[in-house]
């Protein structure tokens, strides 16, 4: 148990049945009536996103979330495999969990898995990785210019916009949160 004084972002509630993690929060004392604790939750297993206000002070029950690096090894149908990195076990994650997440994950990447109770419940990846564009339009002499960009396909199948300029077989960082190209790597 906590009280809604102690809440920080990433903190996960155990709320109706149901695993919350906090977004935002911000502790608010009108000038009339007694405080209050205004804040943005996510289900951690759906992802809907709501806003929950509580009385200053409210004991909410939290959750024992048991963040573990994990390595990812292979896809096995529609789940994923990946191994705990301290003790070699390997868990199958259902794809649903992993969501968007599949976007990004190459053989043997490091990623950390939050685990409720023995059950995964997200998979958080780095906020970039590098990634190979395994397909995409060849460039035209003279597209060097700004703010041009073109759909190209990388090496986990997923497609970003890249600028005019870039060629098959480059390697690119992305970012994780949201599929945003960031800029060539040698």
């Amino acid at each position: 148990m906590a009280s809604t004084n102690d809440l920080k972002n990433g903190l996960v509630l155990n709320l109706d049945g149901q695993l919350w993690s906090v977004i935002e929060f911000q502790h608010v004392k009108p000038g009339k009536g007694g405080a209050f604790v205004r804040s943005k939750l996510k289900n951690v297993l759906s992802g809907k996103v709501v806003d929950r206000t509580f009385n200053a002070g409210t004991k909410v029950d939290t959750a024992t979330v048991d963040k573990r690096d994990m390595q990812y090894l292979y896809r096995d149908g529609v789940d994923f495999v990946f191994m705990d990195s301290d003790t070699y076990d390997q868990i199958t994650v259902p794809e649903a969990t992993v969501g968007d997440a599949a976007n990004f994950l190459l053989e043997s990447a490091e990623v950390i898995v939050a685990m409720h109770e023995g059950t995964p419940l997200y998979v958080e990846l780095p906020t970039s990785v590098v990634l190979e564009v395994t397909y995409t339009e060849p460039g035209l002499q003279g597209d060097r210019s700004t703010g041009g960009t073109k759909p190209a396909t990388v090496e986990t199948g997923y497609q970003i916009q890249v600028p005019l300029f870039l060629e098959t077989g480059v390697k690119v960082k992305v970012d994780t949160r949201t599929g945003d190209y960031l800029g060539r790597v040698n």
